[in-house]
């Protein structure tokens, strides 16, 4: 990688490639705890586990959910779904002591109450389905009106620890647990973008297809709502229950939904298939995926429509994910980041269009 392509804003960046025996393959999730790197490596269905953050291009994991071993990859391990199986996981969360993971194509959560120590470790908890043995969508079928206790490819999770938020993406809302379950199929305590839990039509003040859901410790949220190509800023994550979101990135209101606002370049204040977004400090990180960036806001906007302060990933605030550097491949620079996770001053990019993470200490 031409490391200069990420711009000033980061240094000391390096690559990490996963296991040497089978590297990534479209990671999608990374999430790091208590120096812990969780990694969903999306594309070849298992979840990786390091104890301690790598700092070599290849590292093997400490621990493989999903799978038996490292170099397998098999759909639900070439078999039926079971307690044991993954089938393109995505997002994560960790307190270093519980896991909890988007089994995204089997349409369910899957909760650790526990660190996982062994391959294949068994989950305890599901989410979204009556059992182990089921995964179709709404627990019915893709047909099938959603309930408090189904899923339909969720790829988003937040917890604060007690709480519990999941982006049920295909239901179009996020489901709110006061608790985090400790039974299999466990109705969700209220829903944010529905007026019901059995609705899945929407409005365009309501997240179209939230990808992502974060809360920092002031009460603020973020939904990285991809459809719309923005994110939807709640400045009290209570009032989502009822109220629509006091802030749009990416958009100048509700009704807009222009892919880069309908211009043929990208600027400060467009996104394109955003699919995740996190506070950092007083300020907060956008993955837009689509254009193979991560602009950096330094405060919370005080309007819609705002211009990010700056941006990793590309020299300008006009260069998209086509570039004369992408002419012969795109392992220059950045290309499709799906989920970011910081840990201190360190940066955990997920490069996914080149089966890679980006690790970098941020500056700002």
């Amino acid at each position: 990688m031409d490391f200069s392509t990420l711009g000033n804003q980061v240094e000391n960046a390096y690559l990490f490639k996963g296991s040497a025996q089978k590297p990534f393959l479209a990671p999608r999730g990374v999430f790091v705890s208590n120096g812990k790197l969780f990694v969903s490596d999306t594309g070849q269905n298992r979840v990786f586990i390091w104890n301690s953050i790598p700092q070599s291009e290849f590292q093997e994991p400490d621990v493989v959910l999903g799978q038996q071993d490292a170099v397998s990859s098999g759909r639900n391990s070439g078999g039926n779904v079971t307690s044991q199986t993954l089938h393109y996981p995505s997002g994560i969360w960790s307190d270093g002591i519980k896991l909890i993971v988007c089994d995204a194509w089997n349409h369910r959560v899957l909760i650790w109450n526990t660190l996982p120590q062994n391959n294949a470790q068994p989950a305890d908890v599901v989410l979204g389905q009556p059992d182990f043995s089921i995964n179709k969508p709404n627990v019915h079928g893709q047909a099938a009106e959603p309930a408090a206790n189904t899923l339909n490819w969720p790829y988003g999770v937040w917890s604060d620890g007690t709480q519990l938020w999941i982006a049920d993406t295909g239901n179009r809302r996020i489901l709110y647990f006061d608790t985090i379950p400790q039974e299999n199929f466990s109705k969700a305590t209220a829903v944010i973008g529905k007026p019901n839990m059995e609705t899945r039509d929407y409005k365009n003040d309501e997240p179209i297809w939230p990808y992502s859901v974060k809360i920092n410790p002031d009460g603020n949220m973020i939904v990285a709502d991809t459809q719309f190509y923005r994110n939807l800023i709640w400045k009290d994550w209570k009032t989502a229950f009822t109220q629509k979101a006091d802030l749009i990135i990416g958009q100048a209101n509700f009704d807009a939904c222009g892919q880069n606002q309908f211009m043929l370049s990208p600027n400060s204040h467009t996104l394109n298939w955003t699919y995740d977004a996190m506070f950092y400090k007083n300020g907060i990180l956008v993955n837009d995926t689509g254009n193979s960036r991560i602009l950096w806001f330094k405060d919370l906007p005080k309007e819609n429509n705002a211009a990010a302060d700056a941006l990793i990933g590309r020299e300008d605030f006009n260069t998209s994910s086509e570039f004369k550097g992408n002419l012969t491949g795109t392992q220059s620079a950045l290309y499709w980041p799906f989920s970011i996770a910081t840990a201190n001053d360190q940066l955990f990019i997920a490069d996914t269009g080149n089966h890679r993470l980006v690790i970098c200490k941020l500056k700002f």
